[in-house]
């Protein structure tokens, strides 16, 4: 008789793993997804997933694939390649941070203020508020776009509105399995986008010679829009997110927060890497086929000024047809829905955090985390104020990258030096390859940081 997923998972062997691409995929393979049937295999493929998947694709929110739609429509297909060049060093850092939520049972911010003090966590938090903020307002204000290009007739004003306390509500409401649960769920939504690809009929020969052979020409605007694609993949909200998450999956399974007592197990961190990889693996091909679709239709037919989401998806209707143009914007609404609560939340996690709070969470009700619930409230009406000050989503963007751009390299810097340190993470320390793509990671988001701080002074 064989065995299912989660037996054999339970019975791996409890040897150390190293925090690397090898043994990961190494763990992966040893797991045969064992099951009577396809559908069982599938089934226990996808009781593994959780905060992994939910960041990964809370990566490729409403303002991701504005940035993603103008990369295609500008450059066609030569920047396919970036899709899978992001990939490993995005699932990297994030597996760093879930290692680290494992292992030490703190958020990152609350290990930053342990370990580094609370000088540089403070600074850093205000910035990713700010940040996240920006951001939220941006996605709101595309979803409520996407929401008109569906239902033309609905108010604008009365959208944006809607959809900020819909989402503040289900957030602070909602019972954190069962919100977890629609966030995981939510996240299939991402399939649209490649729906939406393969009805444009790309040249797949053009699409795969474009995806392994690197082109940059290195003027100052392909520069710029390689600098956003990394700025927009690889951002700070999802090393808080991902490191808590990890942290409230326990708690949400009966397990205390000081695990770390019993000590962190082979089993434990294989799942949890299945989980990131998978995750990571999803936000980058959806990526890759907005890419594509936008390259096929909109670049070829000299389409090339998108700036927004929403944009992208009505100049897609004429030449890719209705069915392409409601996936496009459908997956709008549905991303929103998906990567608002991830932006909040983390800046929530982050600040509760930083100024010391116990254990708060979603796992918490409202009257037991007012400080964690109160961040997330303040969040979410700055970024619909946002909406209604004159600052249009464009600009709301370009600073959010800026202010993402000076956070970025810092925390990579200071997760590195947790996950690297045995004191802290024991025999769950990085390994080589992680270590060195980690390093790589930080190098170019501190080129990316320098070009989105220059591009705020670009005449516009």
């Amino acid at each position: 008789m064989k065995k299912s997923i989660t037996e054999k998972a339970i019975e791996a062997p409890a040897r150390v793993l190293d925090a690397s691409i090898e043994d990961t995929l190494k763990f992966t393979r040893s797991l045969h997804f064992g099951g009577s049937n396809s559908f069982q295999k599938a089934k226990n493929f996808w009781y593994i997933l959780g905060p992994g998947l939910t960041t990964g694709a809370s990566d490729d929110d409403p303002s991701g694939i504005a940035t993603y739609s103008q990369t295609g429509a500008q450059y066609g297909f030569t920047l396919l390649w970036m899709a899978a060049f992001t990939f490993p060093l995005m699932a990297v850092i994030q597996e760093m941070c879930a290692r680290i939520g494992l292992v030490t049972g703190r958020g990152l911010a609350g290990n930053i203020r342990v370990h580094f003090g609370k000088k540089i966590l403070y600074i850093s938090t205000i910035l990713l508020f700010a940040a996240n903020a920006f951001n939220i307002g941006a996605d709101l204000g595309a979803m409520a776009s996407a929401v008109q290009l569906l239902i033309p007739n609905v108010n604008i004003t009365f959208l944006v509105i809607g959809l900020t306390l819909f989402i503040l509500l289900l957030q602070i409401f909602t019972p954190y399995v069962r919100y977890a649960r629609y966030l995981k769920w939510l996240a299939l939504v991402l399939f649209a986008y490649i729906a939406s690809a393969i009805l444009a009929h790309p040249d797949w020969n053009q699409v795969l010679k474009a995806s392994l052979v690197p082109h940059i020409t290195f003027n100052k605007d392909e520069l710029l829009i390689i600098c956003a694609v990394l700025g927009t993949t690889i951002t700070p909200y999802l090393f808080f997110w991902q490191t808590s998450q990890e942290i409230e999956e326990e708690v949400a399974h009966g397990l205390t927060t000081l695990k770390l007592r019993k000590g962190t197990n082979a089993t434990d961190v294989g799942k949890m890497r299945i989980d990131v990889w998978s995750g990571m693996f999803l936000s980058n091909v959806v990526m890759f086929f907005i890419i594509a679709a936008c390259a096929t239709v909109l670049f070829s037919h000299g389409a090339t000024n998108i700036a927004t989401a929403a944009q992208a998806a009505q100049a897609l209707r004429p030449f890719a047809g209705d069915a392409s143009y409601f996936l496009f914007a459908i997956g709008i609404l549905g991303m929103g829905l998906l990567a608002i609560p991830v932006l909040a939340g983390s800046s929530a996690y982050a600040v509760s955090e930083s100024i010391g709070r116990k254990r708060q969470g979603l796992n918490n009700k409202l009257k037991q985390a007012y400080n964690f619930y109160g961040v997330i409230i303040i969040s979410m009406f700055v970024g619909l104020a946002l909406n209604f000050v004159g600052l249009n989503p464009i600009k709301a963007l370009i600073y959010s990258a800026v202010l993402n751009g000076v956070v970025a390299p810092v925390i990579l810097v200071l997760i590195l030096l947790i996950a690297r340190n045995k004191h802290i993470m024991g025999e769950w320390k990085n390994g080589k390859v992680s270590a060195t793509l980690g390093w790589i990671l930080a190098i170019l988001m501190s080129i990316s940081g320098i070009a989105a701080i220059y591009s705020l002074f670009l005449p516009a």
